[in-house]
């Protein structure tokens, strides 16, 4: 999946347009990402992780959406689907993962508070995973950008959102703890649908023609 991951940033890598509107997608992703959980955390019972984790996925939005705005400032105003790459899915992505933790975690006996609490627990773990596999890859390909752009302090603020969802996890009984592996599953599920939608979206661009050195 790298590999194709790393086409589709190749083929991006073409058109300054395509880079900013990567990052514009990325923002909407981290966006939708602190919206839930302001939605579904929030209350008497919101605790310290749950605070900072919406705090800093809301700022990775903002930081992303500045970045795409120093590539290209006027392009995309917002999150409208034409400002998105492979806009539905991405627009469906934490939407239809929330659905499926949700119901593994009916099936296995859980209800109420109990089930949204796990529920929000795996989601978010198998995107935090999902994060610590993109973002260096996406960071290797930043570092090569004329505006000097970098996701770095997200990388390091994700792998400290992972072994928060790990230890909070490690809590739970061991046949609990197994519907992380389905969380994971139906998250790369998603995942290569995403790439897939994107591939197609952007056939037809050329790959810049390598210098002939003579």
């Amino acid at each position: 999946m790298e590999q194709r991951l790393r086409g589709v940033l190749d083929l991006i890598d073409t058109q300054t347009t395509l880079r900013a509107k990567l990052l514009n997608t990325l923002s909407y992703l981290e966006h939708i990402g602190a919206t839930k959980i302001a939605k579904t955390q929030s209350g008497p019972k919101a605790d310290f992780m749950t605070l900072k984790h919406a705090a800093e996925e809301a700022r990775h939005a903002f930081y992303l959406k500045r970045l795409c705005r120093k590539i290209d400032a006027d392009s995309f105003p917002d999150y409208a689907l034409e400002n998105l790459l492979a806009p539905i899915h991405s627009r469906q992505y934490l939407y239809r993962l929330d659905i499926a933790v949700a119901r593994m975690v009916k099936k296995a006996g859980l209800q109420g508070e109990a089930m949204r609490k796990l529920s929000y627990l795996l989601v978010t773990y198998a995107i935090e995973v999902r994060a610590d596999d993109l973002y260096p890859v996406y960071e290797s390909y930043l570092e090569n950008y004329p505006e000097r752009v970098s996701v770095s302090t997200i990388i390091a603020e994700e792998e400290g959102h992972l072994a928060e969802m790990e230890s909070a996890l490690a809590g739970y009984s061991p046949e609990l703890q197994a519907l992380k592996k389905e969380a994971i599953a139906f998250e790369e599920q998603l995942f290569e649908e995403w790439i897939a939608a994107m591939e197609q979206e952007l056939q037809g661009i050329e790959r810049p023609q390598a210098k002939v050195v003579v």
